[in-house]
């Protein structure tokens, strides 16, 4: 994916160029950030990172949008989230023009996906999908449950699901009988962050299983954090395919961003030819 969009970068007259605004310390955003941006530079993509201090106001954040929305050397725009509370993320995600929201998490962007329409497309979802075509694992008539109803993943996901002509069930954590419903899938998603909360007896044999869940619970003999996913590791012995946690969906994510960022690129140059 990432060697895709460095190709595509070449046909493009000037380098698309990612900015991330993150507020604040909180140590999982400015580790994420990090990531973003070196992976960026690493395909020669420009990256710039604003690192605002956490009491910046609603309003300063809004006005750096807007001025990111009208430069046209800025092709794509991602806000961190979370957001400190005293900023309402909707209002700052609805700020972001939709043709520079990298994220997709626009809701013009958003309509544009459920209704087929052409669309930057939410990173994690668009990874996963992307992952099941580079693995041939087939997806149109198949039967597919995403387990969780985010705006970020599952309801997302089920919308480019339904394009690829799978028949979907969305099912979460107050799902009566639960597993019922994950056990007549041959693809099943699960994303609500409750560690382990799929068992392999919730899981169909030979069903392709991805676990986009990251849950910290607690610490290894080592004293690093220890992670799991939302589907128990031993899934994998019922599963035809099982993604790991951490080291599975999380990459795919920020490759589609930068994905994202260059189709945003190629587009506002199609269109700057067009005027």
């Amino acid at each position: 994916m990432l060697a895709d969009a460095r190709a595509r970068m070449d046909g493009l007259a000037r380098t698309p160029h990612l900015h991330v605004v993150r507020l604040g310390e909180d140590p999982g955003s400015v580790s994420y950030v990090r990531l973003k941006d070196r992976k960026a530079r690493e395909i020669g993509m420009n990256s710039t990172v604003h690192a605002l201090p956490e009491e910046t106001t609603e309003a300063e954040l809004l006005d750096l949008v807007e001025r990111l929305n009208a430069d046209e050397d800025a092709s794509g725009i991602l806000v961190q989230l979370p957001l400190p509370a005293h900023v309402d993320p909707n209002r700052v995600i609805e700020a972001i023009s939709p043709d520079k929201d990298v994220d997709g998490f626009h809701p013009t962007g958003v309509g544009r996906l459920w209704t087929g329409a052409e669309a930057l497309p939410p990173c994690t979802p668009q990874g996963i999908m992307r992952m099941l075509a580079f693995y041939d694992i087939p997806v149109a008539g198949r039967r597919a449950v995403v387990v969780g109803r985010s705006n970020i993943v599952g309801k997302p996901l089920a919308a480019l699901l339904l394009a690829a002509d799978a028949t979907v069930t969305i099912a979460h954590s107050r799902t009566p009988d639960l597993g019922a419903v994950t056990r007549t899938a041959d693809l099943l998603f699960v994303a609500v962050g409750r560690p382990e909360i799929v068992t392999p007896d919730m899981v169909r044999e030979g069903a392709v299983v991805v676990d986009v869940g990251v849950n910290r619970v607690g610490t290894t003999p080592e004293g690093k954090a220890r992670l799991v996913g939302d589907v128990r590791a031993d899934v994998r012995e019922v599963a035809s395919a099982l993604t790991p946690v951490p080291g599975g969906v999380g990459p795919l994510t920020v490759a589609q961003l930068l994905a994202n960022t260059v189709t945003a690129a190629e587009r506002q140059q199609a269109r700057r030819a067009g005027a």
